[in-house]
């Protein structure tokens, strides 16, 4: 039954030049208590979200705010009380479907899961020679407590954003399939062309993860098939560092990962596969 639904939208468009297209929303949405609070400022910028696709619906909450021009936000969601929340600044910002699995329509969602409460933050800076960023998503699972940024960085202990350097070039997938998992996920960049990858792939429950990447061209392939791990990775400086990282077996891990966290030069390279229980502790310098 549907007991309330409130829908703020709100469209600006800045006329700068001529040209300028339209803003675009495209909203399909069912279930209980919906909210939804959309915001775009500027020109160009698309939201397309369906909500509701599981017919299992209750109480879900979505807000997108864009500020600034090419801006883009599509997304099918389903399952309950989801709570998700986007913030994009600037231009050539993407949030959606993993280019892996596309969108999710056909099995309720590319979200379908309960109590997940997302927040993801773009920035670019206009007056800079700009890539995209692109941030996609699948999950399928419940209570999640997911925060990613890209061009923002987010405090390990407090989950707050400051906003860092707008260069974009950003790639994040994370491709969650169980629950409980509480993760952080944060890139920026210091210069055109150093943008972070990360495929961030989760496929079970219980799983505490941190990866931030920051200033060079990093890339990061972690995988994670196994409960309870609690995960840190931090990959700094001006060299692509690479890490690729695959947790396994029948117990957990502690893993600690640091490469360029002090001055280098040399770009590292992290691989790991790990099936036993053990406290795993890289730092490469």
């Amino acid at each position: 039954m549907n007991k309330k639904i409130l829908l703020i939208l709100t469209m600006c468009i800045l006329t700068e030049q001529v040209y300028a297209q339209d803003n675009v929303l495209t909203m399909t949405q069912q279930g209980d208590d919906v909210v939804i609070n959309s915001l775009q400022q500027g020109y160009n910028n698309s939201i397309d979200v369906d909500l509701g696709l599981s017919g299992l619906d209750a109480s879900n909450a979505f807000e997108v705010k864009q500020y600034g021009n090419d801006n883009d936000v599509f997304l099918s969601i389903g399952g309950t009380t989801n709570s998700l929340s986007f913030y994009q600044e600037g231009a050539k910002n993407t949030i959606g479907w993993t280019d892996t699995w596309g969108s999710g329509l056909q099995w309720g969602g590319d979200l379908d899961g309960d109590n997940n409460n997302i927040m993801i933050k773009q920035y670019t800076d206009t007056g800079k020679n700009i890539a995209d960023n692109y941030f996609g998503f699948h999950i399928q699972g419940d209570n999640n407590n997911v925060k990613g940024g890209q061009g923002h960085f987010i405090n390990s202990s407090t989950g707050s954003y400051s906003q860092a350097q707008g260069w974009g070039d950003h790639y994040m997938r994370l491709d969650i399939h169980g629950d409980n998992n509480d993760v952080i996920t944060t890139q920026r960049t210091d210069a055109a062309n150093n943008g972070a990858t990360a495929y961030v792939n989760v496929y079970a429950d219980l799983n505490d993860l941190y990866v931030q990447q920051r200033q060079g061209a990093h890339t990061l392939n972690l995988t994670i098939n196994n409960d309870s791990n609690d995960v840190w990775i931090t990959q700094a400086g001006q060299p692509a560092h690479t890490s690729t990282i695959t947790l396994t077996g029948a117990y957990p891990t502690d893993l600690t990962v640091q490469q360029g966290v002090h001055a280098t030069t040399t770009a590292q390279t992290y691989t790991l596969f790990q099936t036993v229980k053990q406290k795993a502790d890289a730092v490469l310098v």
